[in-house]
């Protein structure tokens, strides 16, 4: 996160700036439900309070076991550790506390990438068709 506002003249961060723009960032954080099983959930997370924004941040999926409670958090940007660790928290609080499951701990599994597709039965039927009518015209 670039640090801008804020800077002494030597470049230096006051202390409540930086509090200041760690919190505007989690302020800004909303998770929209993907899909919900009896024991699992998963998440997109949102970042920026308009709606016509659509500015995703990453996903989260947690997994909630009788003694542990497992996240994945993909994040398709990388944070600071600072905000990753708030997010976290915030995923903590938020998320899992709120779904009532006893637990001895949250583990997560953190990872940085980009989303390069979405796929189902529906898109390989419709692959395996447009294969078959190629098949058919090299046939003819």
């Amino acid at each position: 996160m670039a640090l801008l506002a804020g800077t002494l003249s030597g470049g230096q961060v006051t202390r409540c700036n930086r509090l200041r723009l760690h919190n505007t960032f989690m302020d800004d954080i909303r998770f929209e439900r993907h899909f919900r099983t009896p024991y699992s959930e998963g998440y997109y997370i949102m970042q920026g309070n308009s709606l016509q924004s659509n500015n995703r941040l990453g996903t989260v999926d947690i997994h909630f076991t009788t003694t542990a409670v497992h996240g994945t958090l993909i994040l398709e940007r990388e944070l600071e550790e600072a905000d990753l660790t708030k997010l976290i928290e915030q995923i903590d609080e938020d998320l899992v506390l709120s779904a009532d499951m006893p637990r001895d701990d949250f583990l997560v599994s953190v990872y940085v990438g980009k989303d390069v597709g979405f796929y189902s039965d529906e898109y390989f039927a419709e692959e395996n068709e447009v294969n078959a009518s190629f098949d058919e015209d090299d046939e003819e």
